[in-house]
């Protein structure tokens, strides 16, 4: 494969991998995690939106992957380029750092999504009621914890989308 290919295929990894990322991301902030409204149990909409969130987690690393690799060969193939634009490295060191802090607000949400799943089950084993508007929506009557934490969770799942969508 020479220079050429090589650089197309990691193009093309690339942004599939970043669209996989943007795509589960988008669809899960508006979708998913808004999807439990439909359930009459606080928990059982908590419970859904882990339960989807979870299937979805290994695609959604395998395209961070992706995204991260790629993004390593096209600096690769890119070396003449890089050393003799200055502002073509300056641009690729601006897009890591974006690849990098979506990986991180990426794995934040998902801590989230986790301490409020948990919360909720440690409510519930208790005999208290989880009441919440859906998984990341709190009701005055949701136990300030479990809210603290889908407030924390409503910022993260919209930041993400954004800084994965920055790769396409």
């Amino acid at each position: 494969m020479n220079r050429s290919d090589s650089h197309a295929l990691a193009q093309a990894v690339h942004d599939l991998g970043a669209a996989v990322w943007f795509g589960g991301t988008v669809m899960g902030a508006v979708g998913v995690n808004r999807a439990g409204r439909d359930l009459t149990e606080g928990i059982d909409r908590i419970r859904v939106a882990k339960s989807a969130w979870g299937r979805f987690s290994f695609l959604q690393w395998t395209g961070i992957a992706a995204t991260m690799l790629a993004g390593l060969q096209l600096t690769r193939t890119s070396a003449e380029r890089l050393a003799a634009q200055q502002t073509f490295g300056t641009v690729g060191a601006a897009k890591a750092g974006v690849v990098a802090l979506g990986a991180l607000a990426t794995a934040y949400s998902a801590f989230c999504g986790a301490k409020i799943a948990s919360l909720a089950e440690e409510a519930h084993d208790q005999q208290k009621r989880v009441e919440v508007a859906d998984a990341t929506t709190p009701t005055p009557q949701t136990p300030p914890e479990i809210a603290r934490w889908q407030r924390r969770q409503q910022i993260a799942q919209f930041i993400t989308p954004i800084l994965a969508g920055a790769n396409i």
